[in-house]
């Protein structure tokens, strides 16, 4: 559900005054938990830190996020491929060994001409 257009989109404050204080243009990375953040124009061209829980993914803004919360760019929850023949492939070829399993046999002596 969206939020009310009323109150206007939520942006952490301590982000929103260090997002001021950069120039735009500027490498410097800004760390933040704030992931329910909504991304303004202000912040196109920065880089940010987003915290995903585990560790911090780097988020580079441009012009088509504004508008997205910037959570949505890191990642949160890993998916784990289940079930399928997809699934099968990828747990056979990991536990095969890397030589490619068995030896090849050796090609067959050609029959003498009579």
């Amino acid at each position: 559900m969206s939020r009310s257009s009323k109150k206007g989109p939520y942006i952490d404050a301590k982000l929103a005054e260090k997002v001021s204080k950069l120039r735009s243009g500027d490498k410097t990375v800004i760390k933040t938990w704030a992931r329910a953040s909504t991304i303004t124009p202000q912040m196109v061209g920065f880089t940010f830190s987003v915290h995903n829980g585990k560790d911090f993914l780097a988020v580079y803004v441009v012009e088509n996020m504004v508008g997205h919360k910037l959570g949505e760019f890191s990642p949160s929850r890993k998916f784990i491929r289940h079930g399928g023949k997809l699934a099968k492939d990828e747990s056979g070829a990991k536990s095969a060994p890397a030589g490619g399993g068995a030896p090849r046999p050796a090609a067959a002596a050609p029959a003498a001409k009579k």
